[in-house]
């Protein structure tokens, strides 16, 4: 964590003592916006080079869209808070090798996408228009809040075979408690960020539970896959277990060990066995 940030940390621990919602704005602005956007890596670049690269207006605001291949249905790839289309490069390039298209975006405030923050909705917005213009799509695979976010879209209309969530919230409640905690802010500001997300979504009934991949399992058909590395750091395993708990014998469960939350992206054998399962025959990507 950077000295800068260690400063702030400290202001706003200090004036949570007198009033959490004095600062709570600046709380609740890192907790929607990215610090920094996250850039293409070098070993992204081949991958991300080869894109179709497309531009949609969803909510008044530029959405970059990425499609790799033609013909069939397409794999459809949400990044994470914090990362972008180009975090998927290894899974889009085993989709190549197996001639399965993939379609992917920059979501708001992401990547080379306009605008500051994303919330949940934001990400459904752009995958409704999505849809329309190339659904409906052979698996859905998401990663972090992009996978609590695949949960909702086939709940209300996403059409897809499967659905793959990898390191990915199960009850969306825990956000705000698990912000402040890996931050080391106070939790008095975990019941400002409640507060002020409830004062958004204000049009939501029951929303941390309707926003929960674990609530109403009966209502996603699909087959589940849930991949989570009992070492993450951001995201507790547990999360992950609750999920295909709740799905019970519509999910699979892969546990790996080591890889944290965000290296699970890059390895070999996770891209492997949740594209044998995305892809739906058992084929995995030639070495």
């Amino acid at each position: 964590m950077s000295p800068s940030f260690t400063a702030v940390r400290r202001v706003l621990n200090t004036t949570a003592y007198l009033s959490p919602r004095l600062l709570g704005g600046h709380v609740w602005r890192l907790f929607c916006e990215p610090v920094a956007r996250d850039k293409v890596r070098d070993a992204q670049r081949p991958v991300h080079d080869q894109a179709v690269v497309e531009n949609i207006t969803v909510n008044g605001k530029k959405v970059v869209t990425y499609r790799w291949g033609e013909g069939g249905n397409p794999v459809l790839l949400i990044h994470g808070f914090g990362g972008r289309a180009a975090n998927f490069a290894g899974f889009v390039h085993g989709l190549q090798r197996l001639g399965v298209p993939a379609l992917s975006y920059d979501a708001f405030g992401h990547g080379d996408s306009e605008g500051r923050g994303v919330t949940i909705l934001d990400h459904l917005a752009v995958l409704r228009q999505l849809q329309d213009e190339h659904g409906p799509f052979r698996a859905v695979i998401g990663h972090s809040f992009g996978g609590t976010t695949g949960y909702l879209a086939l709940r209300r209309g996403i059409k897809a075979d499967r659905l793959v969530s990898i390191a990915s919230v199960g009850e969306f409640a825990s956000l705000p408690s698990t912000f402040c905690r890996q931050l080391g802010l106070r939790p008095v500001y975990a019941r400002e960020l409640r507060r002020r997300t409830e004062q958004l979504f204000a049009s939501e009934p029951d929303l941390w539970n309707a926003f929960s991949p674990v609530h109403r399992p009966e209502e996603i058909e699909q087959p589940v896959l849930v991949v989570h590395d009992r070492d993450d750091r951001e995201v507790s395993v547990e999360q992950g277990r609750r999920i295909a708990a709740a799905y019970g014998d519509r999910a699979e469960f892969l546990e790996t060990e080591g890889l944290g939350h965000r290296r699970i992206l890059g390895d070999r054998t996770v891209i492997t066995k949740v594209l044998a399962f995305a892809v739906g025959d058992g084929a995995t990507p030639d070495e």
